[in-house]
Order: C-alpha cells, then sequence, then structure tokens
C-alpha cells in the first residue's frame, strides 16, 4: 500500500472525516481474545466495580487503535503513520446495556513538519459520553 494523500494538498486546518466507532461488551471480550489481555476491569463488572470504577471499562490500547483508524483511513495506508502516540485522559466507560459506548474521533493537519520527508502532523480528539477520553493524540504521517 502507498499513502494516497499528497502533501502538496494539505495545509494545517485540513479536517479529515469524523468517525463514531460503537463498542459493545461483546467487542471488548474480542479484544481481549486477540490482544491476550484479560484484565477483569475489561469485562468483570464486579470487578471493575471493587477497584474503584464505574464500570467495566475499554482496554486503552483499543481506544487508541480506534482513535487512529481516523487517520489511516484518510491516508490510505496504515504503514504510512510513522509516529503516533496519546495520553489517556478518562476511560470509555462500556455499561452492559445492548447499547454499550461510543468513540468519537475527529482530527486535522496540525502542522506541515518537513517538505522533503512529506510529513505531517495530525491532532486527534477522541470523546466518549461527552468525555474526552485522549489529550495530546498526535500522529505523524507521511504524505505520497
Amino acid at each position: 500500500m502507498a499513502a494516497t494523500r499528497r502533501y502538496a494538498d494539505v495545509e494545517p486546518g485540513t479536517e479529515l472525516p469524523a468517525r463514531t466507532f460503537p463498542v459493545s461488551r461483546e467487542t471488548l471480550v474480542r479484544y481481549a481474545g486477540a490482544s491476550g489481555d484479560f484484565n477483569p476491569i475489561h469485562w468483570n463488572e464486579r470487578f471493575a466495580r471493587e477497584v474503584g470504577l464505574p464500570d467495566v471499562i475499554a482496554h486503552g490500547m483499543f481506544t487508541m487503535a480506534s482513535a487512529v483508524r481516523v487517520v489511516t483511513d484518510w491516508v490510505g495506508d496504515p504503514g504510512a503513520v510513522v509516529e503516533y502516540g496519546v495520553r489517556f485522559t478518562k476511560p470509555v466507560v462500556v455499561p452492559d446495556d445492548g447499547e454499550g459506548a461510543v468513540i468519537e474521533v475527529s482530527a486535522k493537519v496540525g502542522a506541515k513538519l518537513d517538505d522533503e520527508a512529506r510529513t505531517v502532523r495530525v491532532d486527534l480528539t477522541a470523546t466518549s459520553a461527552g468525555q474526552k477520553v485522549l489529550g495530546m493524540s498526535r500522529a505523524v504521517v507521511r504524505l505520497a
């Protein structure tokens, strides 16, 4: 794969298409199986509450991976992401109510970094239930 977005075609402030990602208890169980992270705070409501959480919470890495999909979908190549980092600010609480939770992600080009390498910084905003769940969420992306 190769990046489909051209460096010459983007400017700081360019908005990426926003996305929403539903998260159910089933999603968490599937992610636990794929990642090997079976911490009971991600599937056992009683345990989550005993350790002071409001309910079962999504895996931080799941939340982080969901958010960066906005960038990989936009650029057309997951390999074009050369750097990505976040700060976890709030957990994504996933109630067992048949609805679950939703992670809402928006992003925009924050800066053009290197003309020769054709890299840009993309700043992401991820929220769930009206709360910001990732802080300092930024990706460096190499464009075509």
